[in-house]
């Protein structure tokens, strides 16, 4: 696969893994671990590079499976793992941004994902009650000891990031972006070209939705996290298909899948955007990563974008309460 690169030098492959889903969000949870493992170290060999986990996914029990995981593979890889929330009798307890949480956390991500160093250290949520220089400056220090390579954030508004960059250089921007959700370039995206800093989009697919896979009919499991998130609902998800249908209409012509077409348009977007779809399907991983070859022309583009501004997408992304936790 092609690679890219994040930020000053951090080479990845030009399509990550999201891990979050191995092991929470999206319906029952894979009994297996071992098929888990054996997933991941699969993805190695299509040519990922690029691995994305959390402290908070589980919490903890993600890290501890990619970790073991990509062991074998990891002077090959690139392991990103985030901070930022505290937690109580296991489970999240609020954002936690403090200086001394962060070095706690950085220590508990070092042992279970079993590494030296953690290659990119994302903030997961801006914290409001600690100043952005503070938790920038923590990060450098934990860089100057060895203990992190790269700085990252996620979700964060673009005068956050101009902050924290001054302090210490960010190399990657983490936020949802796909055809469906496209706030980032409202200002994110400049800031980011300006200052040389990668883009590493989560959700590029809509959470399954632009798959095509997903109707209004779609049954959802009681963990499932779609089940609380309005553009999800049986009603949202039957006004959308409108844009599915357009867009299919597109992939059809093109020969690629829906899922394929979107990742492409996300590829095409910038060459410092690396996606990271999410997926436990050695099949659906496949065809994600066959979009990398798909090369859409700049009328292919155009169209795309006639296409989705035609439809008024229904409901909001996330929750008002999770999207207060947001920057942007």
């Amino acid at each position: 696969m092609d690679t890219r690169t994040l930020g000053s030098g951090l080479e990845v492959s030009a399509i990550g893994l999201g891990c979050m889903g191995i092991s929470q969000s999206y319906g029952p949870n894979p009994g297996d671990r071992q098929q888990m493992i054996s997933f991941l170290r699969t993805a190695v060999d299509r040519g990922v590079t690029f691995f994305d986990t959390a402290e908070a996914y589980g919490p903890f029990r993600n890290e501890e499976l990619v970790g073991e995981a990509l062991a074998p593979v990891r002077d090959e890889v690139v392991i990103a793992t985030k901070f930022g929330f505290q937690y109580a009798d296991g489970k999240q307890d609020g954002v936690n941004s403090r200086p001394e949480h962060i070095e706690q956390a950085v220590e508990g991500s070092l042992r279970r994902l079993g590494v030296d160093t953690i290659d990119l250290l994302y903030q997961h949520r801006v914290d409001p009650d600690v100043p952005i220089e503070e938790v920038a400056g923590t990060v450098k220090r934990l860089i100057e000891q060895g203990k992190v390579r790269h700085f990252g954030m996620s979700e964060a508004a673009a005068a956050t990031i101009r902050r924290a960059h001054a302090v210490q250089p960010v190399t990657a921007v983490q936020s949802e972006y796909s055809i469906w959700w496209r706030r980032p370039e409202v200002d994110v995206l400049a800031t980011l070209e300006e200052l040389g800093i990668g883009f590493v989009p989560f959700s590029p697919l809509g959470k399954g939705f632009l798959t095509g896979t997903v109707s209004d009919a779609t049954p959802f499991s009681d963990g499932d996290i779609r089940t609380r998130i309005p553009r999800f609902t049986p009603e949202a998800r039957k006004a959308n298909q409108a844009l599915l249908d357009l867009l299919g209409t597109i992939a059809a012509r093109l020969g690629v899948t829906n899922a394929q077409l979107a990742l492409a348009w996300v590829l095409a977007q910038k060459p410092w955007i690396v996606p990271i779809p999410g997926t436990r399907r050695l099949e659906r991983l496949d065809e994600n990563l066959g979009a990398a070859a798909v090369e859409l022309t700049a009328d292919d583009l155009a169209e795309i974008d006639r296409v989705a501004a035609a439809v008024d997408v229904q409901g909001g992304r996330y929750p008002d309460h999770l999207e207060a936790m947001t920057n942007l």
